[in-house]
């Protein structure tokens, strides 16, 4: 029976050892500082993403506003000419959409 406690002392898995616990407290430490360095940055990188997503897309609503600028202009100088494209531009898109 002596012998198996002076190897359970021995073995570095054992919680009665103080020299072996600290050392895993320590590895703890740092694996979940590293974690929460890695997220840290995993959130900035988000951050910066969603942020420049956002200017993207006030980019877009920019340009879609001034495109329906541009064709409200040109509807209001080229009224006929308007119709006539809608027309086209309806007949194309039922003879691609029916399967024809």
């Amino acid at each position: 029976m002596e012998h198996t406690q002076s190897v359970q002392s021995k073995s570095p898995g054992n919680p009665g050892n103080p020299g072996n616990g600290q050392g895993k407290h320590e590895q703890v430490e740092r694996a979940a500082e590293g974690a929460h360095e890695t997220v840290d940055k995993m959130a900035d990188a988000t951050h910066k993403a969603a942020d420049a997503i956002g200017e993207k897309g006030a980019q877009l609503q920019d340009l879609q506003e001034e495109w329906m600028e541009n064709a409200r202009e040109y509807i209001n100088k080229n009224p006929v000419t308007s119709v006539g494209i809608a027309i086209a531009g309806g007949f194309l898109l039922s003879r691609l959409l029916s399967g024809r």
